[in-house]
């Protein structure tokens, strides 16, 4: 009965906590990440540099983050998925919603969803599903580079034309089943992301490599998180956009261990979905 109260009862809000993320050095030795089999974890490569930083409540200004401008939105969304592992019911249901979620958020004229991922901090859990880890390593999922190699790799006949105009790769994250109570998402203000904290970081698989940015410090970064997050809430980001004309073009993210949970917190469970948007 306890456990229950106690996870019943929400805490005080907060317009800020310190937290430990994990940046990368740029040194001499090899940034990469060897993609795990199903249910198993990630080799990775690089040496991690640690930083306390401040990371601001987002939910005081939900509705004030532009998406061109900080490179996200936080948003109410119901979905009518009932089990997010049911890889039909996915495909059937949630792929749909998402591209007219970022359609709505990204004024895009066309969307491809081409991936999702599912994302558990329990062990059990993790190994029973051949799910995924979460990732507690400052990132931005595509480089200059792999972001129009994903449109060759998945729309090979269209490629070269699509690539003419603008396109941008749009993922969105959400809580699966309970509210995040651990392990939450952080996400940085793209204003305050320097190109020189851009470092090319190698995603290996069985069949292709491709590329991410992993992310030195920078002071200036300014982050956010939003406080036990729902199953009907989603956060749409951007991680490439094609134009560079000052509008947001990587949004660096993380999981994070967040000093707030409480003490029998629920390990999280989270699905990203990836998507190509065409303007």
């Amino acid at each position: 009965m306890d456990q229950v109260l106690e996870r019943q009862s929400a805490p005080e809000p907060v317009p800020a906590i310190e937290a430990m993320l994990n940046y990368l050095v740029n040194d001499s030795k090899k940034i990469f990440t060897e993609a795990g089999g199903a249910g198993a974890l990630d080799i990775r490569g690089g040496t991690t540099d640690p930083r306390r930083v401040v990371i601001h409540n987002g939910r005081p200004q939900a509705n004030q983050f532009v998406f061109e401008r900080e490179g996200f939105r936080f948003v109410r969304h119901d979905t009518r998925v009932a089990d997010f592992f049911d890889e039909e019911e996915l495909r059937r249901l949630y792929y749909p919603e998402m591209e007219a979620l970022v359609k709505a958020e990204s004024g895009a004229s066309r969307v491809v969803v081409f991936d999702h991922t599912l994302r558990t901090g329990d062990d059990a859990l993790r190994a029973e599903r051949k799910i995924r880890e979460v990732v507690p390593r400052v990132h931005n999922d595509y480089t200059e580079w792999s972001g129009p190699q994903r449109v060759r790799d998945l729309l090979p006949d269209e490629a070269d034309a699509l690539l003419r105009r603008r396109f941008a790769i749009i993922q969105v994250w959400r809580p699966i089943r309970h509210p995040v109570e651990s392990f939450p998402l952080a996400i940085c203000d793209a204003r305050s992301v320097s190109t020189d904290n851009l470092i090319v970081s190698e995603r290996r698989y069985p069949n292709r490599v491709g590329q991410t940015y992993a992310i030195t410090y920078n002071p200036n970064n300014k982050w956010f998180w939003f406080p036990r997050m729902r199953r009907e809430e989603a956060i749409v980001f951007k991680v490439y956009d094609s134009l560079k004309d000052g509008r947001a073009r990587w949004t660096a993210h993380t999981a994070f261990d967040d000093p707030t949970s409480p003490r029998n917190a629920r390990p999280r469970e989270s699905i990203e979905i990836r998507t190509l948007a065409f303007f």
